[in-house]
């Protein structure tokens, strides 16, 4: 049994990881703004926003779902924008 971790570790693990964890970051923002586009788009935006520059930044293999993320989130804030002019509240409801 070993309590710690090995001495020697491959660059390459690491970069497999960062990789699998930028796609899974570009995922995760195209669903946050997708669903922020029916509720709770004040947060899912700015999130989706976040989550999808940073697997851009990280380089991910899904590059156009991270896009798609980061347009979804600026939609998101232009929903918000456009029910609060016709509102005239910070939230909305059908």
């Amino acid at each position: 049994m070993q309590l710690t971790a090995p001495a020697t570790s491959s660059s390459t693990d690491f970069k497999a990881t960062g990789r699998r964890d930028a796609d899974g970051m570009a995922v995760a923002s195209f669903i946050l703004g997708l669903v922020g586009l029916l509720v709770l788009n004040v947060f899912l935006g700015p999130i989706a926003i976040a989550l999808a520059g940073a697997a851009i930044w990280r380089g991910t293999t899904r590059r156009g779902r991270a896009l798609l993320g980061l347009g979804l989130g600026i939609a998101d804030l232009l929903v918000l924008v456009a029910f609060m002019q016709l509102d005239s509240t910070v939230s909305w409801s059908f």
